[in-house]
Protein backbone atom coordinates (compact mmCIF):
# COMPACT_ATOMS: atom_id res chain seq x y z
CA UNK A 1 0.00 0.00 0.00
CA UNK A 2 1.51 3.39 -1.07
CA UNK A 3 -0.20 5.45 1.53
CA UNK A 4 -2.79 7.06 -1.36
CA UNK A 5 -5.39 5.00 -0.78
CA UNK A 6 -7.27 3.50 2.74
CA UNK A 7 -7.85 -0.11 3.04
CA UNK A 8 -11.24 0.67 2.03
CA UNK A 9 -10.55 1.90 -1.17
CA UNK A 10 -11.39 5.50 -0.48
CA UNK A 11 -9.31 8.36 -1.88
CA UNK A 12 -6.42 9.46 0.85
CA UNK A 13 -7.25 13.31 2.70
CA UNK A 14 -5.27 15.50 1.83
CA UNK A 15 -2.69 16.60 4.04
CA UNK A 16 -3.33 20.16 6.11
CA UNK A 17 -0.96 22.78 5.30
CA UNK A 18 0.38 22.98 8.91
CA UNK A 19 2.37 19.56 8.74
CA UNK A 20 4.26 20.99 5.56
CA UNK A 21 5.69 23.94 7.33
CA UNK A 22 6.04 21.82 10.54
CA UNK A 23 7.86 19.30 8.25
CA UNK A 24 9.47 22.10 6.85
CA UNK A 25 10.58 22.95 10.57
CA UNK A 26 12.03 19.66 11.22
CA UNK A 27 13.95 18.44 8.72
CA UNK A 28 14.90 21.56 6.76
CA UNK A 29 13.41 20.33 3.07
CA UNK A 30 11.07 22.26 0.63
CA UNK A 31 8.18 20.41 0.85
CA UNK A 32 6.62 19.07 -2.96
CA UNK A 33 5.12 21.16 -5.02
CA UNK A 34 1.84 19.58 -4.66
CA UNK A 35 2.28 20.29 -0.73
CA UNK A 36 2.63 23.90 -1.20
CA UNK A 37 -1.00 25.15 -2.14
CA UNK A 38 -3.68 24.17 -0.04
CA UNK A 39 -6.17 21.62 -1.48
CA UNK A 40 -9.70 22.55 -1.35
CA UNK A 41 -12.77 20.17 -0.24
CA UNK A 42 -14.95 19.74 -3.09
CA UNK A 43 -17.97 20.50 -2.26
CA UNK A 44 -20.63 17.96 -1.45
CA UNK A 45 -22.62 16.30 -3.62
CA UNK A 46 -26.41 17.31 -4.48
CA UNK A 47 -27.86 14.34 -2.68
CA UNK A 48 -25.89 15.60 0.37
CA UNK A 49 -27.08 18.93 0.97
CA UNK A 50 -27.76 20.37 4.31
CA UNK A 51 -30.60 19.34 6.19
CA UNK A 52 -30.54 15.89 4.84
CA UNK A 53 -29.46 12.92 6.79
CA UNK A 54 -25.75 11.71 6.95
CA UNK A 55 -25.09 8.04 5.46
CA UNK A 56 -25.07 5.54 8.51
CA UNK A 57 -21.78 5.15 10.34
CA UNK A 58 -20.60 1.60 12.30
CA UNK A 59 -16.80 1.59 14.01
CA UNK A 60 -14.38 -0.69 12.84
CA UNK A 61 -13.56 -4.11 14.72
CA UNK A 62 -9.62 -4.13 15.44
CA UNK A 63 -9.46 -7.49 15.39
CA UNK A 64 -10.46 -7.86 11.39
CA UNK A 65 -7.72 -8.32 9.32
CA UNK A 66 -8.69 -6.10 6.88
CA UNK A 67 -8.14 -2.15 6.86
CA UNK A 68 -5.44 -1.95 9.79
CA UNK A 69 -4.58 0.66 9.11
CA UNK A 70 -7.61 2.41 9.39
CA UNK A 71 -8.63 1.00 12.67
CA UNK A 72 -10.17 3.66 15.14
CA UNK A 73 -12.20 5.66 11.79
CA UNK A 74 -15.46 4.94 11.29
CA UNK A 75 -16.96 3.40 8.34
CA UNK A 76 -19.18 4.99 5.45
CA UNK A 77 -21.59 2.15 4.37
CA UNK A 78 -23.78 3.87 1.94
CA UNK A 79 -27.45 3.66 1.95
CA UNK A 80 -29.00 0.92 0.51
CA UNK A 81 -29.86 -0.10 -2.34
CA UNK A 82 -27.58 2.68 -4.45
CA UNK A 83 -24.99 4.21 -1.78
CA UNK A 84 -24.09 7.30 -2.90
CA UNK A 85 -20.84 9.09 -3.79
CA UNK A 86 -18.86 9.12 -1.07
CA UNK A 87 -18.26 12.31 1.10
CA UNK A 88 -14.91 12.61 2.74
CA UNK A 89 -14.77 13.61 6.39
CA UNK A 90 -14.80 17.05 7.10
CA UNK A 91 -11.11 17.70 8.64
CA UNK A 92 -10.94 18.80 13.00
CA UNK A 93 -8.44 21.42 13.85
CA UNK A 94 -5.40 19.78 15.39
CA UNK A 95 -3.44 21.50 17.46
CA UNK A 96 0.45 21.75 16.11
CA UNK A 97 1.99 22.09 19.54
CA UNK A 98 0.72 18.79 20.15
CA UNK A 99 3.49 15.98 21.21
CA UNK A 100 1.56 13.22 19.45
CA UNK A 101 1.91 14.59 16.05
CA UNK A 102 5.39 15.60 16.37
CA UNK A 103 6.68 12.52 16.58
CA UNK A 104 5.15 11.08 13.29
CA UNK A 105 6.51 12.62 10.21
CA UNK A 106 3.91 12.95 7.67
CA UNK A 107 6.07 11.85 4.50
CA UNK A 108 5.63 8.44 6.39
CA UNK A 109 2.64 6.33 6.33
CA UNK A 110 2.27 4.22 9.02
CA UNK A 111 2.89 0.32 8.90
CA UNK A 112 -0.56 -1.84 9.02
CA UNK A 113 -1.19 -2.62 12.31
CA UNK A 114 -1.01 -6.24 13.01
CA UNK A 115 -1.75 -8.51 15.84
CA UNK A 116 1.81 -8.89 17.10
CA UNK A 117 2.75 -11.27 20.03
CA UNK A 118 2.50 -9.35 23.68
CA UNK A 119 5.68 -7.93 24.74
CA UNK A 120 7.37 -9.54 27.60
CA UNK A 121 6.97 -7.77 30.82
CA UNK A 122 9.66 -6.76 32.57
CA UNK A 123 11.19 -8.51 35.78
CA UNK A 124 9.71 -7.62 38.92
CA UNK A 125 12.39 -6.97 41.72
CA UNK A 126 13.49 -9.71 43.62
CA UNK A 127 11.39 -8.86 46.92
CA UNK A 128 14.23 -8.45 49.93
CA UNK A 129 13.93 -11.35 52.58
CA UNK A 130 12.27 -10.51 55.31
CA UNK A 131 13.97 -9.12 58.31
CA UNK A 132 13.27 -9.46 61.92
CA UNK A 133 11.89 -6.63 63.76
CA UNK A 134 13.63 -4.46 66.15
CA UNK A 135 13.83 -5.95 69.83
CA UNK A 136 10.91 -3.13 70.72
CA UNK A 137 8.61 -4.48 68.19
CA UNK A 138 8.59 -7.96 69.02
CA UNK A 139 4.67 -10.01 68.95
CA UNK A 140 3.50 -8.96 72.34
CA UNK A 141 0.45 -8.83 74.50
CA UNK A 142 0.41 -4.83 73.90
CA UNK A 143 1.57 -5.11 70.43
CA UNK A 144 0.09 -7.99 68.64
CA UNK A 145 0.63 -6.27 64.61
CA UNK A 146 4.45 -6.51 65.54
CA UNK A 147 4.68 -10.36 64.71
CA UNK A 148 7.24 -10.94 61.66
CA UNK A 149 5.73 -12.41 58.44
CA UNK A 150 6.46 -15.99 58.35
CA UNK A 151 9.36 -17.30 56.12
CA UNK A 152 8.79 -19.59 52.93
CA UNK A 153 9.50 -23.14 54.03
CA UNK A 154 12.81 -24.53 52.56
CA UNK A 155 13.40 -26.37 49.34
CA UNK A 156 10.53 -24.63 47.84
CA UNK A 157 10.60 -22.23 45.12
CA UNK A 158 8.26 -19.88 44.21
CA UNK A 159 8.13 -18.52 40.01
CA UNK A 160 8.38 -14.87 39.21
CA UNK A 161 5.54 -12.94 38.61
CA UNK A 162 5.30 -12.07 35.41
CA UNK A 163 3.01 -8.70 34.70
CA UNK A 164 -0.03 -9.06 32.34
CA UNK A 165 0.22 -7.42 29.13
CA UNK A 166 -3.21 -5.51 29.49
CA UNK A 167 -1.93 -3.87 33.26
CA UNK A 168 1.55 -1.99 32.80
CA UNK A 169 3.93 -2.83 35.78
CA UNK A 170 3.66 -0.41 38.38
CA UNK A 171 7.10 0.12 41.07
CA UNK A 172 6.91 -1.60 43.45
CA UNK A 173 6.63 0.77 46.79
CA UNK A 174 8.12 -0.48 50.26
CA UNK A 175 5.87 -1.21 52.62
CA UNK A 176 4.83 1.20 55.33
CA UNK A 177 6.77 1.27 58.84
CA UNK A 178 4.51 -0.96 60.83
CA UNK A 179 2.74 1.19 64.32
CA UNK A 180 4.32 0.71 67.33
CA UNK A 181 2.20 0.21 70.11
CA UNK A 182 2.94 2.51 72.93
CA UNK A 183 4.53 0.45 75.62
CA UNK A 184 2.81 0.64 79.16
CA UNK A 185 4.79 2.97 81.80
CA UNK A 186 3.99 4.09 85.32
CA UNK A 187 2.17 7.66 85.33
CA UNK A 188 3.84 10.56 86.43
CA UNK A 189 1.57 11.47 89.36
CA UNK A 190 2.07 8.49 90.75
CA UNK A 191 5.82 9.56 92.00
CA UNK A 192 4.15 12.92 93.24
CA UNK A 193 1.64 10.63 95.48
CA UNK A 194 4.09 8.51 96.78
CA UNK A 195 6.11 11.75 97.77
CA UNK A 196 3.01 13.52 98.88
CA UNK A 197 1.65 10.14 101.21
CA UNK A 198 5.37 9.98 102.89
CA UNK A 199 5.17 13.51 103.67
CA UNK A 200 1.62 12.39 105.38
CA UNK A 201 3.06 9.82 107.21
CA UNK A 202 5.44 11.74 108.79
CA UNK A 203 3.26 14.17 110.63
CA UNK A 204 1.24 11.43 111.12
CA UNK A 205 4.10 9.38 113.27
CA UNK A 206 4.82 12.94 114.72
CA UNK A 207 1.35 12.92 116.00
CA UNK A 208 1.09 9.52 117.15
CA UNK A 209 4.93 9.75 119.40
CA UNK A 210 3.45 12.99 121.11
CA UNK A 211 -0.07 11.24 122.18
CA UNK A 212 1.54 8.31 123.48
CA UNK A 213 1.88 7.90 127.73
CA UNK A 214 5.77 9.38 128.48
CA UNK A 215 6.22 7.02 131.41
CA UNK A 216 6.61 10.01 133.74
CA UNK A 217 5.99 13.69 133.42
CA UNK A 218 9.62 14.66 131.50
CA UNK A 219 11.07 18.57 131.67
CA UNK A 220 12.31 19.91 128.60
CA UNK A 221 15.60 22.57 129.13
CA UNK A 222 15.92 25.10 126.65
CA UNK A 223 19.37 26.68 126.93
CA UNK A 224 22.05 29.04 125.42
CA UNK A 225 24.04 31.30 126.86
CA UNK A 226 23.96 33.42 123.84
CA UNK A 227 20.65 36.05 123.53
CA UNK A 228 18.82 36.66 121.11
CA UNK A 229 18.97 32.93 119.55
CA UNK A 230 15.14 32.28 119.85
CA UNK A 231 15.06 30.57 123.51
CA UNK A 232 12.23 32.53 124.15
CA UNK A 233 10.27 31.66 121.29
CA UNK A 234 11.70 27.82 121.11
CA UNK A 235 10.13 27.50 124.41
CA UNK A 236 6.33 28.95 123.39
CA UNK A 237 6.28 27.48 120.37
CA UNK A 238 7.27 23.50 121.65
CA UNK A 239 5.09 23.73 124.80
CA UNK A 240 2.39 25.42 122.18
CA UNK A 241 2.78 22.13 119.53
CA UNK A 242 3.02 19.65 122.05
CA UNK A 243 -0.21 20.83 123.97
CA UNK A 244 -2.31 21.47 120.62
CA UNK A 245 -1.63 17.31 120.08
CA UNK A 246 -2.19 16.26 123.85
CA UNK A 247 -4.58 18.46 124.59
CA UNK A 248 -3.84 19.25 128.25
CA UNK A 249 -0.68 18.85 130.86
CA UNK A 250 1.79 20.84 129.01
CA UNK A 251 3.27 23.68 130.70
CA UNK A 252 6.05 26.43 129.60
CA UNK A 253 8.20 27.94 132.57
CA UNK A 254 10.23 30.88 132.84
CA UNK A 255 13.37 30.44 134.55
CA UNK A 256 15.42 33.60 133.35
CA UNK A 257 16.52 35.57 136.44
CA UNK A 258 17.24 38.24 134.37
CA UNK A 259 13.86 39.50 133.66
CA UNK A 260 12.76 37.30 131.46
CA UNK A 261 9.67 38.03 128.14
CA UNK A 262 8.17 34.20 128.32
CA UNK A 263 5.11 35.67 130.16
CA UNK A 264 4.50 38.39 128.36
CA UNK A 265 4.81 36.83 124.54
CA UNK A 266 2.53 33.77 125.87
CA UNK A 267 -0.49 33.06 127.40
CA UNK A 268 -3.55 35.78 128.61
CA UNK A 269 -2.63 38.04 131.46
CA UNK A 270 -5.99 37.71 133.04
CA UNK A 271 -3.56 38.15 136.42
CA UNK A 272 -0.07 39.47 137.06
CA UNK A 273 0.92 36.94 139.10
CA UNK A 274 4.32 35.45 138.79
CA UNK A 275 6.28 33.08 140.42
CA UNK A 276 7.13 35.23 143.02
CA UNK A 277 3.58 34.74 144.28
CA UNK A 278 3.61 31.20 143.86
CA UNK A 279 7.06 30.93 146.10
CA UNK A 280 5.18 33.14 148.81
CA UNK A 281 1.95 30.35 148.87
CA UNK A 282 4.32 27.42 148.45
CA UNK A 283 3.71 25.41 151.54
CA UNK A 284 -0.32 25.58 151.50
CA UNK A 285 0.14 24.47 147.67
CA UNK A 286 1.83 21.78 148.42
CA UNK A 287 -0.27 20.56 151.08
CA UNK A 288 -3.27 19.85 148.68
CA UNK A 289 -3.95 16.93 146.58
CA UNK A 290 -6.62 15.84 143.37
CA UNK A 291 -8.51 18.58 141.94
CA UNK A 292 -8.05 20.93 144.59
CA UNK A 293 -4.47 21.28 143.94
CA UNK A 294 -5.19 22.27 140.11
CA UNK A 295 -8.05 24.50 141.19
CA UNK A 296 -5.52 26.68 143.61
CA UNK A 297 -2.38 26.21 141.20
CA UNK A 298 -4.52 27.56 138.44
CA UNK A 299 -4.94 30.89 140.26
CA UNK A 300 -1.13 31.75 139.75
CA UNK A 301 -0.34 30.28 136.43
CA UNK A 302 -1.36 32.04 132.88
CA UNK A 303 -3.56 29.98 129.74
CA UNK A 304 -2.61 30.02 126.39
CA UNK A 305 -5.28 32.00 123.87
CA UNK A 306 -6.70 28.27 122.66
CA UNK A 307 -6.21 26.65 125.98
CA UNK A 308 -3.34 24.19 124.80
CA UNK A 309 -0.68 24.89 127.62
CA UNK A 310 -0.36 26.89 130.74
CA UNK A 311 2.50 29.69 131.65
CA UNK A 312 4.17 30.31 134.88
CA UNK A 313 5.82 33.60 134.28
CA UNK A 314 8.78 35.17 136.05
CA UNK A 315 9.22 37.87 138.18
CA UNK A 316 10.51 41.27 136.66
CA UNK A 317 12.49 42.20 139.54
CA UNK A 318 16.20 41.42 139.27
CA UNK A 319 16.74 40.97 142.56
CA UNK A 320 14.00 38.12 142.83
CA UNK A 321 16.28 35.84 141.45
CA UNK A 322 18.16 35.57 144.90
CA UNK A 323 15.71 33.29 146.20
CA UNK A 324 16.16 31.01 143.59
CA UNK A 325 18.04 28.57 145.19
CA UNK A 326 18.70 25.38 144.41
CA UNK A 327 15.90 23.83 147.21
CA UNK A 328 13.54 26.06 146.30
CA UNK A 329 13.78 24.87 142.47
CA UNK A 330 13.57 21.80 143.51
CA UNK A 331 10.00 22.03 145.20
CA UNK A 332 8.46 24.49 142.41
CA UNK A 333 9.39 21.42 139.85
CA UNK A 334 8.15 18.62 141.91
CA UNK A 335 4.60 20.47 142.16
CA UNK A 336 4.64 20.84 138.35
CA UNK A 337 5.17 17.44 137.72
CA UNK A 338 2.22 16.61 140.15
CA UNK A 339 -0.09 18.68 137.87
CA UNK A 340 1.47 18.51 134.07
CA UNK A 341 3.09 15.71 132.01
CA UNK A 342 5.11 18.12 129.97
CA UNK A 343 7.17 20.92 131.43
CA UNK A 344 9.09 23.65 128.70
CA UNK A 345 11.44 25.84 131.11
CA UNK A 346 13.37 28.81 129.48
CA UNK A 347 16.64 28.53 131.15
CA UNK A 348 18.53 32.32 131.70
CA UNK A 349 21.86 33.21 130.19
CA UNK A 350 24.06 32.71 133.17
CA UNK A 351 25.69 29.32 133.67
CA UNK A 352 26.92 29.88 137.40
CA UNK A 353 23.61 30.06 138.76
CA UNK A 354 22.51 28.08 141.01
CA UNK A 355 18.77 27.92 139.69
CA UNK A 356 20.26 27.35 136.20
CA UNK A 357 22.13 24.57 136.80
CA UNK A 358 19.48 22.95 139.03
CA UNK A 359 17.41 22.62 136.24
CA UNK A 360 19.96 21.36 133.88
CA UNK A 361 20.30 18.44 136.41
CA UNK A 362 16.46 18.17 136.80
CA UNK A 363 16.10 17.98 132.86
CA UNK A 364 14.98 14.80 131.01
CA UNK A 365 15.58 16.49 127.52
CA UNK A 366 18.33 19.48 126.80
CA UNK A 367 17.14 21.60 123.56
CA UNK A 368 20.32 24.05 122.77
CA UNK A 369 18.62 26.97 120.77
CA UNK A 370 20.28 28.84 117.86
CA UNK A 371 20.66 31.00 114.90
CA UNK A 372 23.22 30.37 111.84
CA UNK A 373 25.56 32.71 113.55
CA UNK A 374 29.20 32.44 114.18
CA UNK A 375 28.86 34.14 118.02
CA UNK A 376 25.83 31.73 118.82
CA UNK A 377 27.42 28.26 117.09
CA UNK A 378 30.32 29.16 119.65
CA UNK A 379 28.25 29.63 122.74
CA UNK A 380 26.68 26.66 122.14
CA UNK A 381 29.64 24.49 121.56
CA UNK A 382 31.08 25.98 125.27
CA UNK A 383 27.51 25.50 126.75
CA UNK A 384 27.89 21.58 126.28
CA UNK A 385 31.83 21.64 127.38
CA UNK A 386 30.92 22.85 130.45
CA UNK A 387 27.62 20.61 131.16
CA UNK A 388 30.51 17.63 129.88
CA UNK A 389 33.31 18.54 132.06
CA UNK A 390 29.95 18.74 134.95
CA UNK A 391 29.45 14.67 134.71
CA UNK A 392 26.24 15.50 132.49
CA UNK A 393 27.89 13.64 129.43
CA UNK A 394 24.55 11.88 128.98
CA UNK A 395 22.81 14.73 128.92
CA UNK A 396 24.69 16.18 126.39
CA UNK A 397 24.47 13.11 124.24
CA UNK A 398 21.29 12.44 124.41
CA UNK A 399 20.64 16.33 123.30
CA UNK A 400 18.50 18.60 120.45
CA UNK A 401 19.95 21.13 118.46
CA UNK A 402 17.74 23.61 117.45
CA UNK A 403 18.24 25.49 114.54
CA UNK A 404 16.07 28.61 114.15
CA UNK A 405 16.32 30.66 110.58
CA UNK A 406 16.33 34.74 111.65
CA UNK A 407 15.48 35.49 108.04
CA UNK A 408 14.09 34.75 104.86
CA UNK A 409 16.09 33.69 101.99
CA UNK A 410 19.05 30.81 102.02
CA UNK A 411 21.47 31.51 104.80
CA UNK A 412 25.35 30.59 103.99
CA UNK A 413 26.09 28.49 107.63
CA UNK A 414 22.72 26.83 107.98
CA UNK A 415 24.24 23.54 106.44
CA UNK A 416 27.42 23.92 107.92
CA UNK A 417 25.98 24.12 111.49
CA UNK A 418 23.53 20.92 110.72
CA UNK A 419 26.98 19.22 110.38
CA UNK A 420 28.50 20.12 113.39
CA UNK A 421 25.89 20.18 115.92
CA UNK A 422 25.13 16.44 114.32
CA UNK A 423 28.24 15.08 115.42
CA UNK A 424 27.99 16.50 118.98
CA UNK A 425 24.01 16.00 119.74
CA UNK A 426 21.29 13.21 118.98
CA UNK A 427 19.29 15.24 116.33
CA UNK A 428 19.21 18.67 114.42
CA UNK A 429 15.82 19.77 113.53
CA UNK A 430 15.89 23.42 111.51
CA UNK A 431 12.47 25.58 111.49
CA UNK A 432 11.73 28.14 108.89
CA UNK A 433 11.80 31.78 109.10
CA UNK A 434 7.97 32.76 109.79
CA UNK A 435 7.10 36.70 109.36
CA UNK A 436 4.33 36.05 112.56
CA UNK A 437 7.02 35.78 114.96
CA UNK A 438 9.28 38.90 113.59
CA UNK A 439 7.18 41.63 115.61
CA UNK A 440 7.99 40.12 118.95
CA UNK A 441 4.61 40.50 120.53
CA UNK A 442 2.26 37.74 121.65
CA UNK A 443 2.76 34.41 119.82
CA UNK A 444 -0.13 32.73 118.18
CA UNK A 445 -0.19 29.40 117.12
CA UNK A 446 -2.29 29.61 114.44
CA UNK A 447 -1.26 32.61 112.84
CA UNK A 448 1.74 30.89 112.10
CA UNK A 449 2.19 29.61 108.11
CA UNK A 450 1.40 25.99 107.80
CA UNK A 451 4.57 25.16 106.67
CA UNK A 452 6.23 26.33 109.72
CA UNK A 453 3.46 24.39 111.95
CA UNK A 454 4.84 21.82 110.19
CA UNK A 455 8.49 21.75 111.55
CA UNK A 456 7.44 22.42 114.87
CA UNK A 457 5.45 19.01 114.51
CA UNK A 458 8.34 17.36 113.80
CA UNK A 459 10.87 19.05 115.52
CA UNK A 460 8.40 18.34 118.62
CA UNK A 461 8.14 14.92 118.32
CA UNK A 462 12.18 14.82 117.91
CA UNK A 463 12.28 15.91 121.34
CA UNK A 464 9.40 13.71 123.07
CA UNK A 465 10.66 10.44 121.03
CA UNK A 466 12.79 8.92 123.46
CA UNK A 467 10.29 8.52 126.07
CA UNK A 468 7.51 7.64 124.18
CA UNK A 469 5.81 4.08 125.31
Amino acid sequence: MDGTETGWGRPAEPAPRWRALLDRARHGSRPTEEQTEPEREAPPPQSQQYGQPLPTRRPVNPLETRGQYGAGRYEQRPPEPTPPEPRPMPQRPVNPLDPRWQTRPAETPPAPRRAAAPAPAPMAPPMPPPMSPPADEQHSFFNPGARPPAAPPPGREYPQVRASAAAPVMPVAPPPPMPVAPQPTSPAPARIEWRQSRSDDQLERAVSVMRRKLGKPRVLAFANPKGGVHKTTATVLAAATIGSVRGRGVLAWDDNELRGTLGLRAGSARHARTIKHLLADLMQIENLHGDGLLQELDGYLRHASDGSYDVLAGEENPRFAQRLDQATVRRVMDLLRRTHDVICVDTGNNVESVNWQTVMRQADQLVITTVPREDAAFTADWMLDVLDDSGMGDLVSNAVTLISCPSPGPLPLLDDFAKHFATRTRAVAIVPYDQALEVGSSIEYGDLQQETRTAWLKAASVMIEPFAE
